[in-house]
């Protein structure tokens, strides 16, 4: 039996992102939002300190499940990426759900 599932949203319009479990969504949603109220980072920090926190408890891609979840929390205007060069992403809400 499959586990309660989240249709995630994808920040560009009319482009739609992947339906995946929800824990798993939440596991990754609570690390990035951790990770980015810390710091701002660049794509490739994020995704190698959401590795680091979460590979040795995490089944199945990382990298992949933090691309899927990073898109919607743009979409939802959690975070953000910078105008900066090379672009970074931060956090736009301090929420913890």
């Amino acid at each position: 039996m499959k586990g309660e599932q989240i249709q995630t949203l994808h920040p560009q319009a009319g482009k739609k992102n992947k339906r995946i479990s929800l824990d798993k969504y939440l596991t990754v949603k609570e690390n990035i939002i951790s990770i980015l109220s810390e710091t701002q980072l660049t794509h490739t920090e994020l995704m190698e300190r959401l590795y680091e926190n979460i590979n040795d408890i995490f089944e199945g891609g990382v990298q992949w499940y933090g691309e899927t979840v990073k898109l919607d929390l743009e979409a939802r205007g959690i975070v953000e990426r910078t105008g900066s060069k090379p672009a970074k992403y931060r956090l736009l809400k301090d929420i913890q759900e």
